[in-house]
């Protein structure tokens, strides 16, 4: 696991101090909202994104910038996490992030197994290859090679993510929450 006082970068190179990336219809309303009130409870800077974009459409410039420009991100990663080509360029994102930056990356498991992210069985197997189906009936030659490229991006990137150092959560949202709060915390040395 990366400590922030490993990274290299100035520590005003920092907008925030976690990016919370997470399926809206999956944990909006539930883990994610408790989550992200006990982040900004105890004052770290979180950004969470509050509009939920449409399948197909390219990652903002806000959202980029937002993941670049801080110290860590969580990663909600949950049952239809891998439905949302936002989600995985997201993650696809940090993941490079993690890789060039030694950004700081946190999964949380929600009602998922990390084997199932990692081989993209279950829900994640299902949601590639609803990914390969567009990509296939794709009739432009450029856009299908576009298509290709990013599924590679987001199979390497739900890899990587299942092999890092994780959380999971099956029950208790509140006390799961502050028990990720202390983590985070601690991760950022902000205890």
């Amino acid at each position: 696991m990366v400590h922030l006082s490993e990274i290299s970068h100035d520590q005003s190179f920092y907008v925030h101090d976690v990016f919370l990336s997470f399926r809206g219809a999956d944990t909006r309303n539930s883990f994610t909202d408790h989550l992200y009130k006990a982040l900004v409870d105890a004052n770290i800077d979180t950004f969470l994104d509050d509009a939920e974009m449409k399948t197909g459409e390219e990652l903002k410039t806000e959202l980029v910038s937002a993941i670049k420009t801080s110290k860590a991100s969580i990663i909600v990663l949950s049952k239809n996490y891998a439905s949302s080509t936002w989600c995985l360029d997201e993650l696809a994102l940090i993941m490079e992030q993690h890789r060039t930056t030694k950004h700081v990356v946190f999964p949380i498991f929600y009602h998922v197994e990390p084997t199932d992210v990692r081989k993209q069985q279950k829900s994640f197997l299902v949601a590639m290859e609803e990914h390969k189906q567009k990509m296939e009936a794709e009739t432009n030659a450029k856009k299908k090679s576009e298509w290709a490229q990013k599924i590679e991006k987001w199979k390497k990137a739900l890899t990587e993510v299942a092999d890092l150092k994780r959380e999971r959560c099956k029950g208790q949202v509140k006390s799961f929450s502050l028990t990720i709060l202390l983590k985070i915390k601690s991760m950022l040395n902000l205890v």
